[in-house]
């Protein structure tokens, strides 16, 4: 009985840490998905710029666009920094991986991984053959807007300088609460989905005044769309691991409560089975007195 009612002082301690973590990660996802949900509007606008220019017949070719035969490779990995989140890191790990291995197939062996956050270090530690490079220190000081955009910066004078030939990311799209998809987005060269479209969703094109030029336009807007893009991606994965975290303290706290539920009954148990021998040891010994 002592030892069963220490398993249930400890289980509910757990139970208690495991509730405050659950509420901690709620407050955070909505923080996160809040700038996740005001940082698509500006995204959206600057493909609206985009696809404008290119039905406004700019023919300007970026070399941020420049499709080449892919020799050289590197992968931003977004992860935690800190555990108790489900299965969000180990998905990663299993998509880098894969992601490793088709490269491998095709005959690229000139891989560079960029993690970002600590518990997917390990894991990348045991592929072998690939080159790693540290991430921005901003991440490490949670300056998420700055984080991205000086990585978004370095990947792009790494592209321009020839250093990579492809960079993708690896992140975890959300979906929903209970979906997080582990997710590799090629980022480099920039190829944008939906550049056939003709007409954006009003039925005519904006008339826009260009100054200077398309061709300078141009220029500025594709550094813009990838700022926007590496951020997007991040906040995704940001959301995604604390709908995790919530979905694994949930899990745990109800796990604790099926177990509380054992361990009282079966300490119910004991206390009723301990009662009964006392009672019966006292008729005993009325009885042999008598």
């Amino acid at each position: 009985m002592r030892e069963l009612k220490g398993r249930i002082s400890s289980v509910h301690s757990s139970q208690k840490m495991t509730g405050a973590m659950k509420m901690i990660s709620s407050a955070r996802k909505r923080q996160v998905e809040n700038r996740l949900t005001q940082a698509r509007p500006y995204q959206e606008k600057l493909w609206d710029i985009y696809v404008h220019m290119r039905q406004s017949e700019c023919d300007y070719a970026s070399p941020l666009a420049e499709e080449r035969q892919v020799g050289r490779v590197a992968i931003v990995a977004f992860a935690s920094d800190e555990g108790l989140c489900g299965a969000f890191n180990i998905n990663i790990s299993k998509k880098l991986a894969e992601a490793v291995a088709h490269y491998r197939e095709q005959g690229v062996t000139d891989i560079t991984v960029i993690p970002v956050g600590k518990k997917i270090l390990s894991e990348i530690k045991r592929l072998e053959g690939i080159r790693l490079e540290p991430c921005p220190d901003a991440f490490a000081a949670k300056e998420d807007l700055n984080a991205t955009r000086e990585l978004a910066d370095r990947l792009m004078e790494a592209f321009l300088g020839q250093r990579y030939d492809r960079v993708d990311v690896l992140y975890t799209y959300y979906k929903s609460m209970g979906t997080q998809i582990p997710t590799l987005r090629p980022f480099l060269p920039l190829l944008l989905e939906g550049e056939e479209q003709t007409v954006p969703s009003g039925g005519t094109l904006p008339w826009y005044i260009l100054e200077p030029d398309a061709a300078t336009i141009m220029a500025s807007l594709y550094p813009l769309l990838l700022h926007a893009l590496m951020y997007e991606l991040y906040l995704s994965s940001r959301t995604s691991e604390q709908a995790a975290r919530i979905l694994a303290m949930q899990t745990a706290n109800d796990n604790a409560s099926k177990l509380l539920d054992e361990l009282q009954l079966e300490y119910n148990k004991l206390r009723q089975q301990s009662i009964t021998s006392e009672l019966l040891d006292i008729a005993g010994g009325s009885n042999a007195e008598s």
